[in-house]
């Protein structure tokens, strides 16, 4: 995601030729949006965007259980 957001940046800056990256050539401006190609796929391929899914499922499930836990529990801090 970073690599995009760099690439915004480089293509606005090229665009409205501000700066030493008006002098780029466009080979260097576009290329990190050929490297946020790159890791989609590697993320993609390699499972590691799923693993980051079931991390991020996983601790809601375990936040959702601690709260349902402490709803149950009376002013004593006993389960009722």
């Amino acid at each position: 995601m970073y690599f995009l957001g760099i690439g915004l940046v480089f293509l606005g800056l090229k665009w409205f030729e501000i700066g030493p990256v008006a002098a780029w050539s466009w080979w260097l401006v576009l290329s990190p949006f050929a490297l946020t190609v790159l890791w989609w796929t590697w993320a993609d391929l390699s499972g590691y965007s799923k693993n980051q899914q079931v991390k991020k499922i996983e601790q809601r499930r375990h936040a959702r259980i601690a709260k349902n836990r402490n709803a149950l529990k009376g002013p004593t801090g006993r389960y009722r």
